[in-house]
C-alpha cells in the first residue's frame, strides 16, 4: 500500500506557485492521515479521551482511529503541528470521515487554532455538527476563501457527498499558520465512542453561479424545487383549494382561543389568568388561549446583498424587467466583507410571479389563511404591521429602545451594550420609542401584548464574570456614568464607610468619590461579600429597566400585557425582576426541546411564561446552513417540531411559543449579518415544507386539552 502522507509530521504543505500567483488548477485534494501506522497514536493528544487504531469502519485503507470520549468537560483529541506550523492557505475545507457505531446520536466540535497562544476566543475557528446512531459521514469545515463569511453568509454550498459543519465563527485564522486543530464533545451526558479516518484537505469550492433565477441553489435537486414561474401558480392554486377544504381548526374562536374550554370573565383585551395550578392567556372574549406565534411574516428581510457579490447569481434582472422593482441598498451590514450595496430580494419577486401585480395584497391574506389552516394563532414579532390591519389573527406589537443614552458593557454584548437604565435620557428614550406604537394599539383587541426590546445583553450564569458582567462594566464607568453613580451609592447606604467595604472586597478605595469617579478594574478571586453585592446590584439594575420600561408602556397603554424583553441571556436576577414587572416573561429558547429541569425555575416566577423564538432546520433541500439546531432532514426536523410544541404545553408556566420565521432566509445571507438559514415554514419560493405544516397542524390541534391536562 501507498504510504499515507502523515499530517502530524514536522512539515509545511503548500499551494503549488503557480496558484499562489493567481495562475494555473487550484490544488487537488491532500490526504493527510488514513491511521495505517501505530506511530501516529504517539503523536496525538487525548484528552479525557482514550485512542486506538481498529480495522472496523475503516474508510481509507484497512484502519481506522477509534476515539474513546470520557464523560467531562471537553473530552476529545488534539492534533498539533509539530515544528512548524501547517500551512492550508491554498485549501477549501479540513475533511475527514467518522462513524457513530451507538445507539445515540452524537454531537461533536471541531476548533482550529492558528497560535500557540491560542484560548477559547482568540486565534481559534470552530463550528459543529451531529452524527446519528449507527451513521458513518463525511464532514467539512471551510477555509479561507471557501469560508462562508469571506463571502458574506454563514453557511456556504457543500461539497459533494459531504456535510458541513455548522459554522459558528464569525471571525478568521490564519490559514498559513495552523497550529493545531481539535475534535472534541461538549459536556457529554455518557461516555462516547466515533471511529475516525481519512483526514484530508479540499480543494477551494466556488461561489460562482450558486443561486438560480428563484433564489434557489443550481447544483442540486430535491423535492418542492421550482424549475420554472409556471409552477408557481400551478402550486398556488393546489394550496388554495387544500385551505378550502380545512381553512381552520376545530374548536376555536375567532382569536383562536379554545372555544369550547372553560370560560374566564372578558376583559375586551388579552389577559392571563391561572387556573389549576397552569397559566393561561385569556381571549378578549374570555376563552383561554396559547400562543402559537410566527416571527418575520415580513416581505422585508428577504433581501441579499448582489453588489459586490454579481457573480453568485445566474440570473438578476435587466433594467427595465418589471421584476428590477425588487433591488434596493443597504448600508446596515454588521459582518461580511461587504459593508453596503446593491440587493436583491428573491422572495419578493416570487411572490409577485405567483400573486401577480397586487401581490402584496394578495400574499398578506393568503398568508394568514395558512396560519389559521395550520393552526397558528399569532402574528409573532417583526412582521408586517399590514397583517395586523385585517383583523384575523392576534398579533404582538414590538418596539425597540433606540436613543442617546448611556451603555454599559457586559461582556457578552452581541448586539450591543447594555442600556444604562439610571440615565434619565433612557426614560426619555423609552416614552419617545413606546408612545407611537402604544397609542397606535392600545384600543386594539387584536393585539395580544408588547415586546420592547430584544436579546440585550444582561449576561449569563455562566461564570462569574458572566453572571456579574454588567457590574464589571459599571464599576469600569467613570464620573459620567448614571448606573456607576448608582451602585456606589447602593454601597455606600450598605457599608456606610468606604473601609467597611473595602476590608470586604480586599481593596483599598481612600474615599467613596474615589470609586465613583475612576474606572475601576477588579482582579483576584471575589469574596463571598463581593458575591452579595454584585448580585444586589444586578438586581437594582435589573428593576430600574423593567419599572422604566413598566410604567413608560402603561402610561401610554394601560390595556395590554407587557411581555418583556425575550431573553437570550440572563442572570437569575434579571429574570426574577423581569417577573415583578412584566405581565409575561419572555424567552427566546433554541433547543430541540424545553427541557423540564433546566426550566423547572419558570414555574416559580409567579408569572406565565412565553417563549419569542425557536427554530430548527436541515440541509436536504438546497439550503447552506440548519440554523441555531440542526436536524438531518425534513422528516426529521417536523418530528423536532412536535415534540417542542408538547414540551412548552406540558410545562405549567408557558403560555406559548413564537417559530422563526415565516420563510426561509436568502441562500446567499440576509444582509444584517449573512444569516442565510432553513427556518422557515416555506422556502424563498414561497413553498411550504409539507412535512411542517403536517407536523404543525396535528399538534397544534391537541395544545389545549394537553395543557388542560385532559
Amino acid at each position: 500500500m501507498r504510504p499515507f502522507l502523515c499530517l502530524l509530521c514536522a512539515m509545511t504543505i503548500a499551494a503549488p506557485a503557480s496558484y499562489e500567483r493567481g495562475m494555473g488548477s487550484p490544488p487537488q485534494e491532500l490526504k493527510f492521515a488514513s491511521f495505517e501506522s501505530p506511530e501516529e497514536l504517539r503523536l496525538l493528544v487525548p484528552v479525557n479521551a482514550r485512542v486506538e487504531l481498529t480495522t472496523e469502519h475503516a474508510t481509507e485503507g484497512r484502519q481506522a482511529l477509534r476515539i474513546d470520549f470520557e464523560r467531562a468537560e471537553r473530552p476529545g483529541v488534539q492534533f498539533p503541528a509539530r515544528g512548524t506550523p501547517w500551512d492550508w492557505h491554498s485549501f477549501g475545507a479540513l475533511a475527514f470521515d467518522l462513524t457513530n457505531p451507538s445507539d445515540e446520536e452524537v454531537g461533536f466540535a471541531l476548533r482550529i487554532d492558528d497560535d500557540a497562544a491560542a484560548d477559547d476566543t482568540h486565534h481559534i475557528v470552530s463550528g459543529h455538527a451531529t452524527i446519528g446512531p449507527h451513521q458513518s459521514s463525511s464532514y467539512s469545515y471551510p477555509l479561507g476563501p471557501s469560508t462562508p463569511m469571506e463571502n458574506g453568509m454563514r453557511g456556504g454550498p457543500p461539497y459533494p457527498g459531504i456535510e458541513p459543519f455548522v459554522y459558528t465563527s464569525r471571525n478568521r485564522v490564519n490559514e498559513g499558520h495552523i497550529t493545531r486543530f481539535e475534535i472534541y464533545l461538549d459536556h457529554p451526558a455518557a461516555p462516547r465512542t466515533l471511529i475516525l479516518d481519512n483526514i484530508r484537505l479540499l480543494p477551494p469550492i466556488s461561489y460562482d453561479g450558486i443561486v438560480d433565477a428563484f433564489g434557489q441553489y443550481t447544483r442540486a435537486d430535491w423535492p418542492g424545487k421550482i424549475l420554472n414561474e409556471a409552477e408557481l401558480t400551478t402550486r398556488r392554486a393546489e394550496e388554495e383549494s387544500q385551505i378550502q377544504a380545512a381553512p381552520a381548526l376545530p374548536d376555536r374562536d375567532e382569536y383562536g382561543g379554545w372555544a369550547a374550554g372553560p370560560q374566564v370573565s372578558p376583559t375586551g383585551f388579552f389577559a392571563t389568568v391561572k387556573r389549576d395550578g397552569k397559566w393561561w392567556l385569556v381571549t378578549p372574549n374570555g376563552h383561554l388561549f396559547l400562543s402559537l406565534g410566527v416571527d418575520v411574516i415580513s416581505l422585508l428581510d428577504g433581501d441579499t446583498i448582489v453588489g459586490g457579490r454579481e457573480k453568485m447569481f445566474a440570473w438578476l434582472p435587466p433594467a427595465g424587467d418589471p421584476l428590477a422593482k425588487h433591488f434596493g441598498n443597504t448600508e446596515n451590514v454588521l459582518y461580511g466583507p461587504i459593508k453596503k450595496g446593491r440587493t436583491f430580494n428573491f422572495y419578493a419577486a416570487n411572490l409577485e410571479r405567483k400573486y401577480g401585480p397586487d401581490y402584496i395584497q394578495r400574499w398578506r391574506s393568503f398568508a394568514l389563511d395558512r396560519l389559521r389552516a395550520w393552526g397558528f394563532n399569532t402574528i409573532a414579532n417583526w412582521s408586517d404591521s399590514g397583517l395586523y390591519d385585517l383583523k384575523r389573527v392576534p398579533f404582538t406589537a414590538t418596539v425597540d429602545i433606540s436613543g442617546d443614552f448611556a451603555r454599559v458593557a457586559s461582556g457578552q454584548d452581541y448586539w450591543g451594550k447594555m442600556a444604562d437604565p439610571f440615565d434619565p435620557k433612557f426614560a426619555a428614550a423609552a416614552a419617545a420609542s413606546i408612545r407611537e406604537t402604544a397609542q397606535r394599539y392600545r384600543d386594539d383587541p387584536w393585539c395580544l401584548g408588547y415586546f420592547i426590546d430584544n436579546e440585550i445583553s444582561w449576561g449569563s450564569p455562566n461564570t462569574e464574570r458572566t453572571h456579574y458582567g454588567l457590574v464589571y462594566g459599571t464599576l469600569a464607568g467613570g464620573k459620567d456614568s448614571p448606573a456607576k453613580a448608582a451602585l456606589v451609592e447602593q454601597l455606600r447606604l450598605h457599608y456606610g464607610k468606604i473601609k467597611n467595604m473595602n476590608r470586604v472586597w480586599h481593596t483599598r478605595f481612600s474615599s467613596w468619590e474615589v470609586l465613583r469617579d475612576q474606572p475601576v478594574e477588579l482582579s483576584g478571586a471575589m469574596t463571598p461579600q463581593m458575591r452579595d453585592d454584585f448580585s444586589s446590584f444586578l438586581k437594582l439594575f435589573a428593576q430600574q429597566y423593567f419599572r422604566v420600561v413598566r410604567d413608560t408602556l402603561k402610561q401610554f397603554d394601560p390595556n395590554h400585557l407587557y411581555l418583556g424583553c425575550r431573553f437570550a441571556w440572563r442572570t437569575p436576577e434579571a429574570a426574577a425582576a423581569a417577573a415583578e414587572y412584566c405581565d409575561v416573561v419572555s424567552f427566546n429558547i433554541y433547543r430541540s426541546h424545553l427541557d423540564p429541569q433546566e426550566w423547572e425555575f419558570a414555574a416559580s416566577l409567579g408569572k406565565p411564561c412565553i417563549i419569542g423564538e425557536f427554530h430548527f432546520g436541515a440541509l436536504d433541500r438546497g439550503m447552506f446552513h440548519p440554523g441555531l439546531v440542526s436536524t438531518p432532514n425534513q422528516q426529521a426536523r417536523a418530528a423536532m417540531y412536535r415534540d417542542y410544541i408538547l414540551s412548552v404545553v406540558d410545562h405549567p408556566a408557558f403560555v406559548g411559543c413564537a417559530w422563526f420565521q415565516y420563510y426561509d432566509e436568502p441562500l446567499t445571507g440576509r444582509t444584517y449579518d449573512g444569516e442565510n438559514y432553513n427556518i422557515g415554514f416555506v422556502t424563498a419560493t414561497d413553498t411550504p415544507y409539507r412535512e411542517m405544516v403536517a407536523a404543525a397542524k396535528a399538534v397544534h390541534a391537541e395544545v389545549y386539552r394537553r395543557h388542560a391536562g385532559q
